[in-house]
């Protein structure tokens, strides 16, 4: 073989080679994985002011280009588009259509992202994502059907109203309380709020809100009046005898606090905003119809402490704490009978913090009463009640000093005056006379 024939066979298995090469080297960075697109929320409603969240991947290759459109009967409109720099390989971004002047109707969001493989010539490998979205950006309309609303501070009122069109929240907001409403089968709302006890009657307002799928706000303001209250102040002394035998019963909670006076203010502040917030989720698992008829049963005994009473804690006669006592002490004989003040599921019973042993029945529309400090709980989470049954006997678990029962009346978790309750006259032309009107 002359050399000539040797070296154009050389360059025949060099040429092949290099083409093996080129084509391996090809197929290597032309990765066939598609960019990833995830869009938040990916479905529903968008109105004025929601915001999508769009979130990009491309672990290889990186990304290269992305496009975001607005479809509608074959037109499209360009909300977003983007060319990345090399070394991009995650992105996110956040889209407002409602500031895109896109109108009210149907409309097909579309993402279309390349990356920077070498995929399709070079072009890189291409995703595409269309998700189906409703713009409204339509305001709901409230429609008031109670109109007289005599409040007191620290208690309870109803208001009714409809809605121009399906929304995903609704009820009563005053200051940073809401108060959900809870819808009929007739499509109206029904909403127990209260005027809580620590807001001023001459700023604070209560205002219906509703939020509509889209996320569409709308507040009305409605007539009411507030007759303001004078709450009790009273002053307890807390003796080292009552340190030793209480303390113990919470070590365990917060264990490196060894002092028993600091155990009693970790206990006394911070355990009871705990339970009180605690109050509050257990207020959410409610009934949306009501469970109660007639006024609420009061239990027999004398009133110790009344409801929103101030209370200053004495130590050896010096200051150590304030807090605001929310709910009614009635004590009479140790370990007698607790009634069910009206009837209702029970949906906590178990040991509760600061209030020991306690039963919380719930009466629909968020209303709930809390029977407290129990030795003994006859009421199981998910039994159904009857006004006047008994449901656990009085005790002094939690933080009580003596036997007794600590009684509350809750709206949506919020504790509020019991006396109202126990009034046949005022449940009638503030709440119950109000339901009956509005089924005529």
């Amino acid at each position: 073989m002359n050399s000539a024939h040797k070296g154009k066979k050389f360059l025949v298995i060099f040429v092949l080679l290099l083409a093996v090469g080129l084509s391996g080297t090809y197929f290597y960075f032309a990765e066939t994985e598609l960019p990833g697109i995830q869009v938040s929320p990916d479905k529903g409603f968008v109105g004025q002011e929601s915001t999508l969240t769009l979130s990009l991947t491309d672990k290889k290759s990186g990304l290269s280009k992305v496009r975001v459109e607005a479809v509608r009967q074959g037109t499209s409109r360009t909300l977003l588009f983007r060319d990345f720099g090399q070394g991009v390989h995650e992105w996110r971004s956040q889209i407002k259509p409602g500031e895109k002047g896109l109108e009210d109707g149907e409309f097909v969001l579309r993402i279309v992202a390349r990356d920077r493989s070498w995929k399709n010539l070079f072009k890189g490998t291409r995703a595409v994502r269309e998700i189906q979205y409703v713009m409204d950006t339509r305001v709901p309309k409230i429609n008031l059907e109670t109109f007289r609303h005599n409040l007191n501070q620290g208690g309870a009122g109803l208001v009714s109203f409809r809605t121009s069109e399906p929304v995903q929240k609704a009820g009563v907001t005053i200051g940073d309380y809401f108060f959900p409403a809870y819808k009929g089968s007739d499509d109206r709302y029904l909403c127990l709020f209260a005027f809580p006890y620590n807001l001023d009657p001459g700023q604070d307002e209560p205002l219906v809100q509703v939020v509509d799928r889209a996320g569409n706000a709308k507040q009305s303001g409605f007539n009411y009046h507030v007759n303001t209250r004078e709450f009790d102040q009273t002053v307890i002394n807390i003796p080292d005898r009552f340190l030793q035998t209480k303390m113990s019963h919470f070590q365990d909670l917060y264990p490196t606090v060894t002092d028993k006076l600091k155990l009693f203010l970790k206990v006394n502040q911070d355990l009871r905003e705990a339970n009180r917030k605690r109050l509050r989720e257990i207020g959410l698992e409610t009934s949306s119809k009501p469970l109660w008829s007639g006024r609420f049963l009061r239990q027999k005994g004398a009133r110790k402490s009344g409801f929103a009473s101030r209370r200053t804690y004495l130590y050896q006669g010096k200051e150590i704490d304030r807090q605001t006592h929310l709910g009614v002490d009635i004590a009479s004989l140790a370990r007698a009978g607790v009634l069910a003040a009206n009837s209702g599921r029970v949906v906590f019973s178990d040991w509760l913090g600061i209030y020991g042993q306690a039963v919380i029945i719930d009466h629909g529309l968020g209303l709930q009463t809390l029977y407290a400090h129990l030795s003994e709980r006859r009421a199981g989470k998910g039994d159904l009640v009857e006004k006047g049954e008994i449901i656990g006997r009085t005790g002094a678990t939690g933080l009580a000093g003596g036997d007794h029962l600590h009684f509350a009346v809750l709206v949506s978790g919020l504790p509020v005056n019991p006396i109202e309750w126990w009034d046949q006259n005022w449940v009638e032309n503030n709440i119950a006379g109000k339901i009956s009107q509005l089924k005529k």
